[in-house]
């Protein structure tokens, strides 16, 4: 499997020892796979921004004491091309690459364009992790039967992972139709915690977490955070989270379950803007941190 070289890696790693793919525990894959955006396009440009602005992040985590990628190694993989793929063989080309990384042992950190893109990275971590928990960061439910007639919008991929039977905790929920809520009052594996319901509860984290099963798989959709942290998104939605509960949520998560694999979804680049792509570099390698942390203590 080819590893990208430094100037095209996440962080621009240069140290072969640390961003080849045999030697490497941890991997990035980019699936900039965008179909069906609904309202701002521009989501297909987000993992390579994301990469890009890497290159600014600093390899010291004061906070965690630690340069992470040199635990373990973290190699970068070309982005995968689609070609005419779209819909599920879009979704058949992500599940394939995936399940090839986690065959190799390797901990699966995914980029994607649109939401659609996570089912093809949940599915094959299921198949390997018994009792899976799917946790999502976002402001919208995205659990719609179909959007614009089509199964595999980028609104239904929960609905998708529902349909896998997979336990799954929402994160700052803000925007849905009745169809998605009538579906989360009557199902016992969907708990949604609303954005204005974790603004008046001191609890929600432990709550959220007490709903995770051991092994959890975390799905970051952009539009989870506020617009004031994450402008630039296909869907934005006022009322997000905010950058300190969500990292200290995540860490909490990662030190009390088994975090499998996670994905960062949906950001819309912008020409001559970098903060949205910089902060999501920044929050890919916080979370990669918290896992090595853990291994390590």
């Amino acid at each position: 499997m080819r590893s990208l070289p430094a100037s095209e890696n996440f962080l621009g790693i240069e140290d072969s020892e640390f961003c080849e793919y045999n030697s490497s525990r941890f991997v990035i894959q980019s699936a900039p796979y965008e179909h069906t955006s609904s309202y701002l396009a521009g989501s297909a440009k987000g993992p390579s921004a994301i990469i890009e602005a890497s290159h600014y992040v600093e390899f010291y985590d004061e906070e965690l004491d630690q340069e992470s990628f040199r635990f373990g190694g973290l190699a970068t993989l070309p982005a995968m091309e689609f070609g005419s793929k779209v819909d599920a063989d879009a979704i058949a080309l992500i599940e394939d690459n995936t399940r090839k990384l986690l065959d190799d042992g390797k901990f699966v950190i995914s980029l994607g364009a649109e939401h659609t893109v996570t089912f093809g990275f949940v599915k094959p971590h299921a198949e390997k992790y018994s009792n899976l928990s799917v946790l999502q960061i976002d402001a919208h439910s995205d659990l719609r039967q179909s959007y614009n007639d089509n199964i595999w919008s980028h609104a239904s991929v929960m609905a998708r992972v529902n349909e896998l039977g997979l336990n799954i905790v929402q994160i700052g929920i803000r925007a849905q139709c009745r169809e998605e809520s009538d579906l989360i009052k009557n199902s016992g594996n969907i708990h949604t915690y609303y954005a204005h319901n974790i603004r008046n509860d001191a609890n929600w984290m432990d709550k959220a977490i007490s709903d995770l099963t051991d092994n959890v798989y975390i799905t970051i959709d952009a539009d989870g955070f506020d617009p004031s942290v994450i402008p630039h998104v296909g869907t934005a939605e006022p009322n997000g989270l905010f950058w300190n509960e969500t990292i200290r949520f995540i860490e909490k998560v990662v030190q009390q379950k088994n975090v499998v694999g996670f994905d960062i979804v949906e950001v819309a680049p912008v020409d001559g803007y970098t903060l949205s792509e910089f902060t999501l570099a920044k929050l890919l390698y916080k979370i990669l941190g918290f896992v090595v942390k853990k291994s390590n203590i």
